[in-house]
Protein backbone atom coordinates (compact mmCIF):
# COMPACT_ATOMS: atom_id res chain seq x y z
CA UNK A 1 0.00 0.00 0.00
CA UNK A 2 1.74 3.26 -0.65
CA UNK A 3 0.63 6.26 1.86
CA UNK A 4 1.80 8.82 -0.65
CA UNK A 5 -0.84 7.50 -2.99
CA UNK A 6 -3.63 7.29 -0.54
CA UNK A 7 -2.88 10.77 0.80
CA UNK A 8 -2.93 12.81 -2.35
CA UNK A 9 -6.09 11.10 -3.47
CA UNK A 10 -8.54 13.79 -3.21
CA UNK A 11 -11.55 11.60 -4.65
CA UNK A 12 -11.76 10.02 -1.38
CA UNK A 13 -12.46 12.15 1.78
CA UNK A 14 -9.99 12.30 4.58
CA UNK A 15 -12.03 10.04 6.71
CA UNK A 16 -11.67 7.71 4.56
CA UNK A 17 -8.21 7.63 4.28
CA UNK A 18 -7.85 7.45 7.63
CA UNK A 19 -10.10 4.37 8.22
CA UNK A 20 -7.42 2.87 5.37
CA UNK A 21 -4.21 3.97 6.83
CA UNK A 22 -5.70 2.93 10.13
CA UNK A 23 -7.20 -0.68 8.75
CA UNK A 24 -3.50 -1.58 7.03
CA UNK A 25 -1.85 -1.01 9.96
CA UNK A 26 -4.09 -2.50 12.00
CA UNK A 27 -4.12 -5.61 9.62
CA UNK A 28 -0.17 -5.32 9.64
CA UNK A 29 -0.19 -4.37 5.51
CA UNK A 30 1.71 -1.53 6.77
CA UNK A 31 4.06 -0.41 10.04
CA UNK A 32 3.20 2.46 12.16
CA UNK A 33 6.65 3.73 11.55
CA UNK A 34 5.78 4.01 7.37
CA UNK A 35 2.44 6.23 9.11
CA UNK A 36 4.69 8.45 11.28
CA UNK A 37 7.20 9.12 8.63
CA UNK A 38 4.48 10.30 6.17
CA UNK A 39 2.99 12.59 8.54
CA UNK A 40 6.55 13.63 9.21
CA UNK A 41 6.83 14.62 5.18
CA UNK A 42 3.99 16.09 4.72
CA UNK A 43 1.63 19.22 5.97
CA UNK A 44 -2.08 20.51 6.29
CA UNK A 45 -4.51 18.00 5.53
CA UNK A 46 -2.48 15.00 4.83
CA UNK A 47 -0.22 15.21 8.30
CA UNK A 48 -4.01 15.69 9.99
CA UNK A 49 -5.02 12.04 8.67
CA UNK A 50 -1.90 10.43 9.63
CA UNK A 51 -1.94 11.89 13.03
CA UNK A 52 -5.79 10.96 13.19
CA UNK A 53 -4.98 7.65 11.69
CA UNK A 54 -2.60 6.85 14.83
CA UNK A 55 -4.79 8.23 17.04
CA UNK A 56 -7.36 5.93 16.09
CA UNK A 57 -4.53 2.64 16.19
CA UNK A 58 -3.66 3.95 19.41
CA UNK A 59 -6.72 4.23 20.80
CA UNK A 60 -8.06 0.87 19.61
CA UNK A 61 -4.52 -0.97 20.12
CA UNK A 62 -1.52 1.30 22.09
CA UNK A 63 0.39 -1.48 21.93
CA UNK A 64 1.06 -0.68 18.28
CA UNK A 65 2.68 2.63 19.47
CA UNK A 66 6.40 3.33 19.93
CA UNK A 67 8.27 6.17 21.27
CA UNK A 68 8.58 7.50 17.87
CA UNK A 69 5.17 7.71 17.68
CA UNK A 70 5.12 9.69 21.06
CA UNK A 71 8.05 11.68 19.62
CA UNK A 72 6.03 12.33 16.78
CA UNK A 73 2.96 13.36 18.58
CA UNK A 74 4.78 15.41 20.84
CA UNK A 75 6.06 17.55 17.88
CA UNK A 76 2.50 17.94 16.66
CA UNK A 77 0.87 19.69 19.82
CA UNK A 78 2.73 23.12 18.01
CA UNK A 79 1.42 22.54 14.58
CA UNK A 80 -0.15 25.29 12.63
CA UNK A 81 -3.06 23.08 11.95
CA UNK A 82 -5.78 22.69 15.36
CA UNK A 83 -6.77 19.41 13.34
CA UNK A 84 -2.87 18.26 13.80
CA UNK A 85 -2.91 19.66 17.55
CA UNK A 86 -6.02 17.94 18.54
CA UNK A 87 -5.40 14.04 17.25
CA UNK A 88 -1.81 14.66 18.41
CA UNK A 89 -3.10 15.40 22.34
CA UNK A 90 -5.18 12.33 21.91
CA UNK A 91 -2.36 9.98 20.56
CA UNK A 92 -0.63 11.20 23.70
CA UNK A 93 -3.26 10.28 26.20
CA UNK A 94 -4.23 7.11 24.48
CA UNK A 95 -0.63 6.02 25.01
CA UNK A 96 0.97 7.63 28.29
CA UNK A 97 0.92 4.56 30.26
CA UNK A 98 3.35 3.37 27.81
CA UNK A 99 5.96 6.01 28.45
CA UNK A 100 5.26 7.68 31.96
CA UNK A 101 9.00 8.81 32.00
CA UNK A 102 9.24 9.89 28.58
CA UNK A 103 6.21 12.83 28.93
CA UNK A 104 8.12 15.80 29.95
CA UNK A 105 7.89 17.69 26.25
CA UNK A 106 4.36 16.33 26.00
CA UNK A 107 3.50 17.90 29.32
CA UNK A 108 4.90 21.69 28.94
CA UNK A 109 3.22 21.49 25.32
CA UNK A 110 0.13 20.15 26.53
CA UNK A 111 -0.07 22.43 29.00
CA UNK A 112 0.33 25.43 26.29
CA UNK A 113 -2.48 23.85 24.47
CA UNK A 114 -4.63 24.50 27.35
CA UNK A 115 -4.73 28.43 26.57
CA UNK A 116 -5.00 27.61 22.64
CA UNK A 117 -8.41 29.39 21.08
CA UNK A 118 -10.05 26.55 19.55
CA UNK A 119 -12.11 24.45 22.09
CA UNK A 120 -11.17 21.09 20.40
CA UNK A 121 -7.45 21.73 21.06
CA UNK A 122 -7.92 22.78 25.09
CA UNK A 123 -10.97 19.90 24.83
CA UNK A 124 -8.16 17.13 23.57
CA UNK A 125 -5.59 18.82 25.81
CA UNK A 126 -7.82 18.00 28.89
CA UNK A 127 -8.17 14.62 27.78
CA UNK A 128 -4.14 13.81 28.07
CA UNK A 129 -3.26 15.67 30.80
CA UNK A 130 -6.42 14.05 32.56
CA UNK A 131 -4.86 10.81 31.50
CA UNK A 132 -1.44 11.67 32.49
CA UNK A 133 -2.65 12.72 35.82
CA UNK A 134 -4.27 9.83 36.51
CA UNK A 135 -1.01 7.45 36.29
CA UNK A 136 -0.22 8.82 39.50
CA UNK A 137 3.46 9.83 38.21
CA UNK A 138 5.84 12.37 39.99
CA UNK A 139 4.51 14.82 37.56
CA UNK A 140 1.36 14.81 39.52
CA UNK A 141 3.39 17.06 42.04
CA UNK A 142 3.30 19.87 39.54
CA UNK A 143 0.24 19.05 37.20
CA UNK A 144 -2.28 19.16 40.60
CA UNK A 145 -1.87 22.65 40.81
CA UNK A 146 -1.99 23.18 36.93
CA UNK A 147 -5.17 21.77 36.24
CA UNK A 148 -6.92 23.30 39.41
CA UNK A 149 -5.86 26.96 38.17
CA UNK A 150 -7.09 25.67 34.34
CA UNK A 151 -10.34 24.48 36.07
CA UNK A 152 -10.23 28.53 37.69
CA UNK A 153 -9.64 30.11 34.04
CA UNK A 154 -11.68 27.78 31.39
CA UNK A 155 -14.80 29.06 30.19
CA UNK A 156 -16.30 25.83 28.98
CA UNK A 157 -17.92 23.76 31.06
CA UNK A 158 -17.37 20.30 29.55
CA UNK A 159 -13.56 21.06 29.34
CA UNK A 160 -13.90 21.75 33.22
CA UNK A 161 -15.84 18.47 33.79
CA UNK A 162 -12.62 16.67 31.96
CA UNK A 163 -10.47 18.15 34.66
CA UNK A 164 -12.42 18.03 37.57
CA UNK A 165 -13.76 14.37 36.82
CA UNK A 166 -9.91 13.47 36.79
CA UNK A 167 -9.52 15.09 40.05
CA UNK A 168 -11.82 13.24 41.75
CA UNK A 169 -10.47 9.88 40.66
CA UNK A 170 -6.86 11.19 41.84
CA UNK A 171 -8.19 12.06 45.66
CA UNK A 172 -9.91 8.60 46.12
CA UNK A 173 -7.03 6.88 45.40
Amino acid sequence: MDIELILKDKTIKAKDNVEKLSNAVLTGEIKIADVIKAGSATKGSEKGTCVEALEFITRSNPEMSSQKCLEFAVGCLTDKAPRVRWEAAKVIGNIACLYKTKLDDAIVRLLANTEYPGTVVRWSSAYAISSIVLLNTKHNTDLIPAVEAIIQREENNAIRKIYSACLKKVQKN
